[in-house]
């Protein structure tokens, strides 16, 4: 048997096969093949699975690869499950792909410590190089990135799709997180042609007496909403005559946006979610996921332990 090749091996002759389709997308899962005679490994070497059970590894580094590469800006997704090289990716040289790669995680891992609250310990697994980490931190790290990646998938899933189902997602998302409580069919989309700025409503009581208002803008990841748009949704819940209200976008808030709402009276109480937090809620709560795997980790009982008579 050969010797399965690391995820950033792999990353160079992804970019080589997806450059000799420029004008379309690829089925990530249909690079198996091509990789697997760029790799020289044989059938039997790309059936070998986790000791866990979960998936081939092969294939799991080519899932990885194009993960970072995507990261990076090498390559884009114009559909889930489906690759294509980018004006980046293509002007990129082979032997520089791997540093690249490396550079722009980091970026975007020190974007996302500056993000954090101060709250958080300064011995988290995050905080941490591989060298420093224990292996319980080391696990934390990878767990850590996994989540990162499939908040990635995510957004970049609810992206492709149309408003109107991005609306009837986050209605669903409330009422699974506990909005409406024990009233069933709590949350309703509103009708598209006569909305009047508010895209679904959440019913808290059975008479419906007390309602929660939704908006949600499906916008690119790197746009912001402002302030204006914050305004303008404060003005459609005082003419549906009501006092809470939620806005829900995958991209994120200005600064001055972020202010307003939290500057409103007591009157008035609107939350903000952004992409991130949208992605965190959506994976927490499982909605349209699935448990993949499940680590389980044994400590010694030791009041078991304790308890047996020392020879």
């Amino acid at each position: 048997m050969s010797e399965i090749p690391r995820y950033d091996d792999i990353m160079p002759p992804v970019l080589k096969e997806l450059g000799c389709n420029i004008e379309n997308s690829v089925e990530w899962k249909t690079l198996e093949i091509p990789l697997a005679s760029h790799f020289d490994l044989s059938e039997q070497d790309l059936a070998v699975e986790y000791d866990s059970g979960n998936g081939r590894i092969f294939l799991d580094r080519i899932s990885w690869a194009l993960s970072y590469l995507f990261n990076a800006g090498l390559v884009e997704r114009p559909k889930r499950g489906y690759y294509k090289i980018t004006e980046l990716g293509r002007s990129i040289d082979a032997a520089n792909v791997k540093a690249f790669v490396k550079e722009k995680i980091a970026e975007r891992e020190a974007l996302k410590k500056a993000s954090q609250t101060e709250s958080q310990s300064p011995t988290s697994s995050s905080a941490l190089t591989d060298s420093e980490a224990t292996p319980d931190e080391a696990l934390a790290k990878a767990a850590e990135s996994i989540r990162d990646n499939v908040y990635e998938d995510i957004l970049e899933t609810i992206l492709n799709k149309t408003p109107y189902e991005f609306e009837k997602l986050v209605v669903k998302l409330l009422d699974m997180m506990g909005y409406g409580g024990v009233v069933k069919n709590a949350g309703q989309v509103t009708q598209q042609s006569n909305d009047g700025g508010i895209d679904g409503i959440i019913k808290e009581d059975v008479l419906g007496l007390g309602r929660i208002h939704i908006q949600a803008k499906r916008y690119k990841r790197d746009s912001t909403i402002g302030r204006e748009d914050i305004q303008k949704f404060v003005g459609a819940l005082a003419v549906a005559q009501s006092n809470k209200g939620v806005f829900i976008t995958t991209s994120r808030y200005s600064g001055a946006a972020i202010e307003y709402a939290n500057n409103l009276n007591g009157s008035t109480n609107v939350v903000l979610i952004d992409g991130s937090k949208l992605a965190e809620y959506i994976y927490d709560y499982g909605l349209g996921m699935q448990t993949e795997q499940t680590v389980t980790i044994k400590r010694m009982d030791s009041d078991f332990w304790d308890a047996m008579q020392e020879g």
